[in-house]
């Protein structure tokens, strides 16, 4: 297929594009097979819009006269309008738009013809292999091995072809025990906790059914990452109503009578529409500009958004609190073991391990705990919270799981390497993007469309060093403790970054974050001039010095001090050494 047999009409002129806290802009609107692009007509002040159609959500359009109207709803959340003359023209670039924002074909994305301007220093493809995690996982235990009974995705299409598993689990034992779990995904290592030893693994759902069915070589696997004398938890994220109403359906879960050695806690956490319905009210309350507090307050409870994030943190604390506090491993499934499962692994990884809140240990783990361990990318995200066709399958399971970063980077300021707008740009990529890395919905399908090589990742271009600048926190002081967030429903803050990005002018918090970065730079090089004098002052200390000499580096370092007070509250034997007049 051609995509020019998509697009009627490629150009309009006298198109006038509408924004929320911008100026009208009038110009020229081009329609190519990825893009929708914007050029204004200001010789003084240029400006261009580029979206992709695959970012497009939904669109509306509307007639007054000859005049007519589209708005463009993104899944980005963004809200933008055009007005296009002629009605004819109107009604064909929006089903052009409309048929090119939803191609059928994946190898038709824009991924797919992508070519990068930028240096390529790493491949990102190649940058989070398994190989290279077990390799630090080898470094301080030898009871894991990479199994590769998976090498074809023929046992679990879900899961990669390496996965680590106990050393004394042979792969014909994990066979049997991929046929006693929902899709065949077996208990795998997700988290090794280097302080004492304890594991966490996710899997999906036990097939017991109705009839109690057991699996000797899945209770073995599981007693098998057990000290001897010690108890694990299996935390499930369903309810204990619906865990017993799966048993029906052939599911179910573990048997205390089968697994005496692990005691089971449900955590619910909701899933698929439920999500979904969340985020469309959510995002609704925070485009009425016109209701009241009492009305704003009362739309934000009834969305229950707030509510899943502590849903998700707390179930995360309480196997993090397992983990290190009771000194037990935990095993996490829900039914299928690709959503809320990963959700719980991925945020108490955060909680316990420093290397999971720098930029690179946060990358290794979205690659490692949700690419690779086989979350749905293509369903769960291909549509946002603006869509007419709403599939049973969509759900906003990852930006639940950022806005809960978020929540704990908010009061662990200093403790993340990355910042928000890290956060927000996975968000975005997750929806749409130029890059193949959230592609396909597992490495089965991602194998088959040869992403690798044929699309660019997007930790190449990320951790290029003119983009990764961007990402860094100014704040960072690495924190090698865990961090334990707060749950209470007053610690849980709307996360406006997301929510309300495209509702109110962000000039003054741009600029407010620019002043915080330059005193924090101005603060540093200060920190550096002092710890330089401490030393030149230690000398001095032990030499012989005439009374009244000065330092010129110290008059110098005076200029930058308010006054007196402060410069010999840094020095204090300065006063000792010689005398300073201001």
């Amino acid at each position: 297929m051609e995509f020019a047999e998509l697009i009627k009409t490629p150009r309009a002129d006298n198109v006038v594009l509408h924004r929320p806290f911008y100026l009208a802009v009038e110009g020229t609107l081009c329609l190519t097979g990825h893009h929708l692009i914007f050029s204004s007509r200001r010789h003084d002040n240029a400006e261009e819009l580029w979206l992709l159609h695959s970012n497009i959500d939904s669109i509306e359009k509307r007639f007054v006269g000859s005049l007519g109207t589209i708005v463009i709803k993104c899944k980005d959340l963004r809200i933008i309008q055009l007005d296009i003359p002629g009605m004819e023209e109107c009604l064909n670039i929006a089903s052009s738009i409309e048929a090119l924002s939803t191609l059928d074909s994946v190898t038709l994305m824009y991924p797919f013809f992508y070519r990068p301007m930028f240096e390529i220093i790493e491949d990102g493809w190649s940058s989070f292999l398994p190989d290279q995690e077990f390799e630090l996982l080898s470094s301080v235990t030898d009871e894991w091995r990479l199994s590769c009974i998976n090498k074809d995705f023929s046992v679990c299409p879900s899961y990669p072809p390496v996965v680590i598993v106990p050393k004394s689990i042979d792969d014909e034992a994990l066979w049997k025990v991929a046929m006693f779990r929902h899709g065949s995904r077996f208990p795998v290592l997700s988290y090794y906790h280097k302080k004492n030893g304890m594991v966490m693994m996710r899997s999906s759902q036990p097939l017991t059914g109705t009839n109690g069915r057991r699996c000797k070589e899945d209770e073995k696997l599981i007693n098998a990452t057990l000290r001897p004398g010690k108890r694990g938890y299996i935390i499930d994220t369903r309810s204990l109503n619906v865990a017993q109403q799966a048993r029906a359906k052939g599911g179910g879960f573990e048997q205390e009578a089968h697994y005496p050695q692990w005691r089971r806690i449900h955590k619910c956490i909701e899933r698929f529409n439920i999500l979904q319905e969340s985020l469309i009210k959510l995002v609704e309350a925070c485009n009425d500009q016109s209701h009241n507090m009492d009305r704003w307050l009362s739309k934000l409870e009834a969305s229950n958004w707030l509510t899943h994030i502590k849903e998700i943190l707390t179930a995360a604390c309480l196997a993090a609190q397992c983990i290190d506090r009771e000194g037990a491993s935990v095993l996490v499934h829900g039914t299928e073991g690709t959503d809320s499962t990963l959700q719980v692994t991925s945020l108490a990884q955060i909680i316990l391990d420093p290397r999971c809140r720098t930029i690179r240990g946060f990358e290794s783990l979205v690659v490692r705990e949700w690419l690779q361990a086989g979350h749905p990318f293509q369903q769960r995200c291909a549509q946002s919270a603006y869509s007419n066709s709403k599939q049973k399958w969509e759900a906003p399971v990852f930006l639940l799981f950022l806005d809960c970063v978020w929540q704990i980077l908010r009061q662990f300021p200093c403790s993340f390497e990355f910042n928000e707008r890290f956060l927000i740009m996975l968000f975005e990529h997750a929806y749409a993007s130029q890059f193949g890395t959230f592609l396909g919905n597992n490495e089965n399908e991602r194998s088959k469309l040869k992403l690798p090589q044929k699309t660019m990742s997007l930790w190449s271009w990320v951790n290029s060093s003119e983009e990764l600048i961007k990402f860094q926190n100014p704040l960072f002081e690495a924190n090698s403790l865990v961090i334990w967030p707060s749950v209470a429903p007053q610690s849980l803050q709307l996360w406006e970054g997301v929510f309300l990005r495209w509702n109110r002018p962000s000039k003054f918090l741009d600029e407010a974050q620019e002043e915080m970065i330059n005193i924090i730079k101005y603060n540093k090089q200060l920190q550096a001039k002092v710890n330089a004098l401490r030393r030149q002052i230690a000398e001095m200390g032990t030499g012989t010095w005439e009374p009244g000499v000065v330092s010129t580096q110290l008059l110098h370092l005076a200029k930058d001090f308010p006054d007196p007070q402060s410069l010999l509250h840094h020095f204090p034997r300065t006063s000792m050494i010689c005398e300073v007049r201001f």
